[in-house]
């Protein structure tokens, strides 16, 4: 029994060892990505759409905008939207591409390539993520104001206040998902919040694997995977090569993960196992 009981606790730590998540890099661009900050997959056509900072991250310079990378990775268009300021987090619906540029939720009509509208959310101090539910109606993170702005029929309403580090967000079903500094929470239709996991760094990025668990960024260069039950794995480190892990993109079927390196000034290609 005192041999039998180390061999079985090391076959259980094996097997969890075994387990865990990882993520192998498939492929990864040079260093010509003017300050990406999020990367959103159009896999139907084979398009990464990345925001493109290209300078100081809260800087109205009118340098931003966003760009067009081919789905490999090889064929990269910079100038596919100009004259934004500071973009970062993207969504998608319908022909529309929304965008948060500082003060103002930026409209793209897809097919035309060009700006429709930029609507100024008055008070908002710095939006940095989107997320849209089905119907249309898109989320709004204020980092700088600690607050979450719904937008439906292209008016902005407060929607959550009071959120320190607000950051990523992510519609799952009829909950909104927020990473707020290092809590990672969801909120129902009824604005009632629950805590999901405790994250080691403020998260940026939230993409759902699709069995209740989720990949996270921290910029800083960390990427973590949340287990349902809370649990979390670090699956990737790329600090100390001076590559940030701003707000990445997921292709659920192939289980690749997009990263753009802010500035690493990269975007890379991963595998989720």
């Amino acid at each position: 029994m005192k041999l039998l009981l180390p061999i079985l606790l090391l076959c259980i730590l094996n097997s969890a060892q075994a387990q865990q998540p990882k993520l192998e890099l498939l492929w990864q661009t040079d260093s010509i990505i003017a300050v990406p900050e999020s990367v959103l997959p159009d896999i139907k056509n084979g398009i990464l759409y990345v925001s493109l900072i290209d300078g100081p991250s809260w800087i109205a310079d009118g340098k931003g905008g966003i760009g067009k990378l081919s789905i490999d990775g090889k064929k990269y268009d910079s100038t596919w939207i100009t004259g934004l300021n500071a973009p970062k987090g993207m969504g998608i619906h319908s022909n529309r591409l929304y965008v948060a540029d500082m003060g103002e939720l930026v409209i793209v009509d897809i097919a035309k390539g060009k700006i429709e509208k930029k609507l100024a959310i008055e008070t908002a101090q710095g939006l940095n993520d989107v997320a849209i539910t089905s119907k249309g109606v898109v989320f709004v993170s204020d980092s700088r104001g600690s607050k979450i702005w719904r937008v439906e029929n292209d008016m902005a309403l407060l929607y959550l206040d009071s959120l320190r580090g607000v950051n990523g967000l992510k519609v799952v079903n009829d909950e909104l998902i927020i990473a707020a500094g290092r809590s990672f929470i969801k909120a129902d239709a009824n604005k009632n919040i629950t805590k999901i996991a405790e994250l080691p760094q403020g998260g940026d990025g939230i993409e759902p694997v699709g069995n209740g668990d989720f990949i996270v960024t921290a910029w800083a260069g960390y990427i973590f995977y949340v287990h349902a039950d809370g649990r979390v794995d670090t699956i990737l480190e790329t600090h100390a090569e001076k590559k940030n892990t701003a707000d990445i993109g997921y292709d659920p079927a192939k289980r690749i993960v997009y990263v753009p390196t802010f500035n690493g000034k990269t975007v890379a290609a991963y595998i989720l196992k």
